[in-house]
């Protein structure tokens, strides 16, 4: 069995701009070379398919599980009785060097939390949990702060907390 790769979580309050931060983190570990996987976590229910296409037409049928797949990506739909748990789906994942979460706020991963002077409020990530803050102004904290556009600094922070084998700038 592999080990699970590791997970850090972007969290912050609503409209901090949590998705803005893991586009460009995820630029950056591209542009250095590694594969990596996001998970976002929603209180709200979404959808993927629409009503007419086969795979919606399978899974209102009643499919536990649809599967689409193509030569250029795969999309999996599966009816849940409960959340399943972060550990699980990241357990799902493999040939990653990293999983990025966008949420999973009150979860048990190192997390960096957004903070935007235009959002009011503390910071809402207990200090031992966070890895880091991405912020536009100063905060009093003793995790590392970053600009919020400043995704090679966070990136080199991963490189040395997170990622255990970093690669070598460049490789592919």
């Amino acid at each position: 069995m592999t080990a699970m790769s590791p997970i850090v979580s972007v969290v912050g309050r609503s409209n901090s701009g949590k998705t803005t931060l893991v586009v460009k983190l995820l630029r950056e570990l591209k542009q250095r070379g590694y594969r990596v996987a996001t998970i976002k976590h929603s209180d709200h229910d979404f959808e993927i398919d629409r009503p007419g296409k086969d795979t919606w037409g399978h899974y209102e049928a009643g499919a536990d599980i649809v599967v689409i797949s193509t030569p250029a990506k795969m999309a999996m739909i599966e009816r849940l009785d409960a959340e399943i748990p972060l550990d699980r789906i990241a357990a799902r994942l493999n040939n990653v060097d990293l999983i990025i979460t966008e949420g999973y706020k009150h979860g048990n991963k190192p997390k960096i939390e957004v903070h935007r002077a235009a959002v009011p409020g503390e910071l809402i990530s207990p200090p031992e949990e966070l890895l880091a803050v991405a912020s536009d102004e100063p905060l009093a904290t003793t995790a590392p702060c970053y600009d919020l556009d400043d995704a090679a600094g966070l990136v080199d922070l991963l490189e040395a907390k997170i990622l255990s084998n970093p690669l070598p700038s460049g490789i592919k």
